[in-house]
């Protein structure tokens, strides 16, 4: 969108048969609904991107095609391949991983989940995968997360949310070995203890002896981590590619990366901010030949603004929710829009504390 709506010539390469990346194939309707989605993408390639979907990195392209025929390359493929369990059985048919089991439900590559589902997890895409294995008819899903509920890196909303409808969440639990034959049926597991701090900040989990017990499961999906899938080059090492933070240049002439694919898992506005930065680097770059690390941000003159009348605190206002019960079996919007009134007010209440901020 940026490079273009500077005058530059660009073209867009997807891998999947529609664009949105990880929010049309990640992100289930009930959270991010398709025709919101759809306009923001179509607004984002008004100024003229030529789009080419189903056109996957060393498959169908190659990055020296690209470095050929294109003065700039800017590889924001994000992170599409879950890491497997790593445990003994996480190969049986019935385990799945988390990201390419919410693909191929976005799709519409798959209706239905086991009956018994259990996944393992902590993060957003976890409790994306239990809350949407439960709107496809699962009777019993259960996250299993090996530390505790504050160290979750979930939005603590999402984890309400799920337990709302019915998710069980297993904390200090971890899985130790798939069972099954033909398919998984067990997951076996086992109970942890917090011991020391790791480099992450957080108290390392520690199996405790003799406290492995059997979970009967149709389904596991792990939603343990994510990489880049399926590209390989000199400056992709352990499933992400290398970048500089500030300027997003690769150690490859012309060639530039950023979102999931550079970061792992983050938020969709870290993606875009990578884009916008990426964009202001890029076009400097095709301009003078050279890379520059983007302008800081201007800061503003502080105005200070007098106010006469002592303006009321007002607490925000919430939007509301989709009842927990109307949920099951449907992938409508949980979080409702504000009504007229409600938003007049939210923004009413803002507009007040900005004018006495400074």
């Amino acid at each position: 969108h940026y490079l273009s709506a500077r005058g530059f010539g660009v073209t867009l390469y997807d891998a999947l048969p529609q664009l949105g990346g990880m929010m049309t194939s990640g992100i289930p309707d009930y959270r991010l609904p398709n025709d919101a989605l759809a306009r923001d993408i179509e607004y984002a390639l008004s100024p003229g991107v030529d789009v080419r979907t189903g056109v996957m990195l060393g498959r169908d392209v190659y990055l020296e095609d690209l470095r050929r025929d294109y003065d700039a390359v800017f590889l924001a493929m994000g992170a599409h391949s879950s890491y497997a369990l790593g445990i003994p059985g996480d190969d049986l048919p019935g385990v799945y991983g988390g990201v390419e089991f919410l693909r191929e439900v976005n799709l519409g590559q798959r209706s239905e989940a086991g009956r018994r589902v259990a996944v393992v997890g902590g993060g957003n895409a976890a409790v994306d995968a239990a809350r949407t294995a439960l709107r496809l008819g699962a009777e019993e899903v259960t996250i299993l997360y090996r530390r505790l509920r504050e160290d979750m890196p979930a939005e603590p909303a999402e984890i309400k949310a799920a337990e709302e409808e019915g998710v069980r969440i297993e904390f200090l639990t971890g899985p130790v070995e798939a069972v099954g034959d033909g398919k998984v049926e067990w997951l076996r597991c086992v109970r942890m203890q917090l011991g020391d701090f790791d480099k992450s900040g957080r108290r390392r989990p520690v199996p405790e002896k003799g406290s492995e017990y059997d979970l009967p499961v149709d389904m596991v999906i792990s939603a343990i981590g994510q990489c880049v899938d399926g590209f390989t080059s000199e400056i992709c090492a352990d499933g992400k590619i290398t970048a500089d933070p500030e300027t997003l240049a690769t150690p490859l002439e012309g060639v530039f990366a950023g979102g999931d694919a550079v970061t792992g898992p983050a938020t969709v506005i870290d993606a875009i901010g990578a884009g916008k930065r990426a964009a202001e680097v890029i076009s400097g770059y095709l301009l003078t030949g050279s890379i520059s690390r983007p302008l800081p941000r201007q800061k503003r003159a502080s105005v200070i603004m007098p106010v006469e009348d002592e303006v009321p605190e007002a607490p925000r206002l919430e939007p509301d929710e989709l009842d927990a019960t109307l949920r099951a079996g449907n992938f409508r919007e949980v979080v409702l829009s504000y009504t007229r009134e409600a938003a007049m007010a939210e923004a009413a209440r803002c507009l007040k504390c900005h004018a006495q901020s400074e």
